[in-house]
């Protein structure tokens, strides 16, 4: 049966890529982050290729028909559609514009599934609002150092220092898909190096160690909302991320095995921006839960709608069990606590103190510490050698030495590194 246009609105994504198929090759890629591209299947010269039509909903269904009949004009008079389309790139001989190799690179990407659907629709949004205005249509083969550096400025003039610099990132990679394709010998986006100021890197706050007794004391004596108490307790046992925390399932606690499996992505939920995020690094992330960890999510399971036959949210909203808690949630209470969220400590900010003080016991390895921060790696070709590499049974050592750590402190403090010389039973990582 040929595709509607409400049938291809509502297709979801799953595991693997699907194909739905409206007729003559055409058919609709939907891949599992969500993102939807239209494709021809054809043979030329005996053998089996594939023309890229679009992006939906850039090119809808009857646009999409429209340029599957051109592409099969084009096969019945013996000509290839997509050598047709690398040699006339744009409607105007001779000249490439930019927009053109700038949108084909970023179909590429899209493709390659290396983005998600909500960071592929942000990079073009950022051409389209920033870069296609000013050197969209320029022949790509003409455009200088100063050419590529007239939309960077702009944005740097309006102050948006961090929005520049990811600018001059993604021309300098379009430039160099252009180079790579043969449009142009030389990336010009190169020399952009140093052009502009670089953003400034602001450290979200965190107590020093000194402090963690105090902060004990305050958490226990809250006395806002029990679901936001235990929140923030286990956001100080796991340090997680705020969306990786807030946007959490219960069919993602393994309560047998003490597990916490972070997935790449999660289902997205109605009118909730960013509710489809799962953990960072867009893979699975592994977090053992200390015996402190499991008490909070019984008592969790306890206060929850849908816990027993549990698909549901385990952090819900005030106002509705099929809402998030607020990602002010935990930065509010740490307010009513006494805490100023901009000098003091932020919910994020209790990762910077579990890596401090696990660093500062000498117990644990860096790359579990790092494993555990959900960190990735930079140097390449250390991490094409531990990628694999998940540590769990270290970890989860790790994570029951700082919870039990953490309740040391509560009547007073203790070093990280006399605790360790303290504590005998768990062994020590180099």
């Amino acid at each position: 049966m040929p595709l509607t246009d409400i049938k291809v609105k509502n297709a979801r994504p799953s595991e693997k890529p699907v194909k739905l198929t409206d007729g003559q090759g055409l058919y609709l890629l939907v891949h599992p982050n969500g993102s939807k591209y239209w494709q021809l299947a054809y043979r030329f010269s005996g053998k089996q290729k594939v023309f890229s039509v679009g992006v939906y909903p850039l090119v809808s269904l009857s646009e999409a028909r429209k340029k599957r009949d051109e592409a099969r004009k084009l096969l019945s008079d013996g000509i290839d559609p997509v050598q047709q389309k690398k040699n006339t790139r744009n409607e105007t001989a001779g000249i490439i514009r930019f927009e053109h190799v700038a949108r084909e690179w970023h179909q590429k990407l899209s493709l390659s599934e290396r983005w998600s659907e909500a960071h592929s629709d942000r990079v073009l949004s950022s051409l389209i609002n920033h870069v296609f205005p000013s050197i969209g249509q320029c022949d790509i083969t003409r455009l200088s150092t100063r050419d590529l550096l007239v939309p960077i400025r702009t944005v740097e003039t309006a102050g948006h220092l961090e929005t520049a610099s990811r600018l001059k990132q993604r021309l300098t990679a379009i430039m160099r898909y252009a180079v790579q394709e043969a449009l142009i010998s030389h990336n010009t986006a190169l020399d952009l190096e140093g052009a502009i100021s670089a953003p400034e890197r602001t450290h979200r706050p965190a107590l020093e160690l000194e402090a963690i007794p105090d902060l004990l004391s305050r958490i226990e004596g809250y006395k806002g909302r029990r679901l936001t108490v235990l929140a923030i307790r286990l956001t100080l046992l796991v340090f997680i991320r705020s969306s990786e925390l807030r946007f959490a399932r219960w069919p993602e606690i393994d309560f047998k095995n003490a597990l916490w499996l972070i997935p790449p992505e999660r289902e997205e939920i109605i009118n909730v921006r960013f509710s489809g995020r799962g953990s960072k690094m867009k893979t699975p992330h592994y977090v053992p839960l200390s015996r402190q960890a499991m008490q909070i999510l019984e008592e969790l399971k306890t206060l929850s709608y849908d816990a027993t036959d549990g698909q549901g949210l385990i952090f819900v909203g005030c106002h509705s069990i099929h809402k998030p808690m607020s990602e002010n949630t935990v930065n509010k209470a740490l307010r009513t606590m006494g805490y100023d969220t901009k000098l003091d400590i932020c919910g994020h900010g209790f990762r910077t103190m579990a890596c401090s003080c696990l660093v500062e016991s000498g117990k644990w390895s860096e790359d579990a510490i790092e494993r555990q921060m959900s960190h990735q790696e930079r140097n390449q070709v250390r991490a094409a050698y531990i990628h694999k590499a998940k540590h769990l049974e270290q970890r989860r050592l790790m994570l029951q030495w700082w919870a039990d750590y953490l309740d040391a402190n509560r009547d007073g403090m203790v070093r990280p590194f006399e605790f360790s010389r303290a504590e005998t039973a768990s062994p020590v990582y180099s």
